[in-house]
């Protein structure tokens, strides 16, 4: 697998909180911003949004940067020092900086949102490791929406007088990703029974498919992409797409392509044609200062992706989250 550059740990960009103006800043807090660290940024945004001018959240891992994949830099351990709270997802998903985590728990308080915010019941279990869980909460926005009450607990603990004002913006916040979740149903439906079929490089879409009613996800690699794809994996898979005559398969953004534009020579050496049907958003967001950077953005990005490559239409843009659409100049 290709390493890819690791950013710096970072403050969110204000574009990015533009989508949220209609949240509510805590007034007259006296403290300094509380100084959150997130180790991915669909946590980060989340973060941000509930937080308001009470918290400063930085995150560890940006654009491009495949969690499953990096280790801690010694940028890394400065910030994770210098951090007042830290929010990660599971250990199954920060595999290689769980161990650094771990070594600060005791001077810094560290919250794993997986475990802290969903009921072991509301887990997907890793079908090749029988009892890790599958990690990837944030592809089911009713299931990501559930950590901003816990986040919101967390830096109350710290920043009590910022409780209040937290929890409107957690209220506000859930309205939306309630209207962004209910989307994205739609528009997976549009798609014609029977070819509601992803396939992408790694498995990180079973959320995805769980919630938006995806019939089949299958992917070369597993939920980590700390191995490398085997000539048997993508066979394997090739055959799949042959026998359910699948018409698109998918990049993602923080895997190397290289998997996937295997499958698909070996798919249309033997006589079935299937496209690459574009880039999905899967460990990371997109740019910072762009719509993708955002968690809503992110998973629009790949809801439209999905629909129109496999033959859906997505429907129109819910209003209450118009005032996004408009920061971002993002419409449909």
């Amino acid at each position: 697998m290709a390493s890819f550059p690791t950013r710096s740990a970072r403050p969110l960009a204000a574009a990015a909180l533009a989508p949220m103006l209609a949240l509510t800043s805590p007034a007259g807090a006296g403290e300094a911003p509380l100084q959150v660290l997130a180790t991915v940024g669909m946590i980060a945004d989340i973060a941000q949004t509930v937080a308001g001018d009470c918290a400063a959240v930085s995150t560890l891992m940006g654009p491009g940067v495949d969690p499953h994949y990096h280790s801690a830099t010694p940028s890394d351990v400065r910030a994770i020092a210098g951090a007042d709270l830290i929010l990660y997802v599971d250990r199954t998903l920060e595999e290689r900086l769980a161990d650094v985590l771990d070594g600060f728990r005791d001077r810094i308080p560290t919250l794993g949102l997986a475990q802290a915010s969903l009921d072991p019941a509301d887990l997907l279990d890793d079908p090749d490791a029988p009892g890790r869980i599958d990690p990837h909460l944030w592809m089911d926005v009713s299931r990501w929406a559930r950590i901003a009450p816990v986040i919101a607990g967390a830096i109350a603990e710290q920043r009590p007088d910022c409780a209040a004002a937290m929890d409107d913006n957690v209220a506000d916040l859930s309205g939306q990703l309630d209207a962004l979740h209910g989307w994205v149903g739609a528009a997976i439906a549009s798609i014609p029974e029977g070819g509601r079929i992803l396939v992408t490089a790694h498995d990180a879409f079973f959320y995805f498919a769980d919630a938006y009613g995806i019939e089949a996800s299958e992917a070369i690699e597993g939920l980590s992409t700390a191995a490398e794809a085997s000539i048997a994996d993508i066979r394997a898979v090739a055959e799949f797409v042959i026998e359910r005559r699948v018409p698109a398969v998918f990049v993602e953004t923080t895997v190397s392509p290289r998997t996937i534009e295997a499958l698909v020579a070996e798919v249309r050496a033997r006589g079935h044609d299937v496209a690459i049907g574009g880039e999905l958003f899967s460990d990371a967001m997109g740019d910072d200062g762009t719509p993708e950077g955002t968690y809503i953005g992110m998973i629009r990005a790949n809801t439209l992706t999905i629909t129109q490559a496999l033959g859906g239409t997505a429907p129109d843009w819910p209003a209450a989250l118009a005032p996004w659409a408009e920061a971002w100049d993002a419409a449909r």
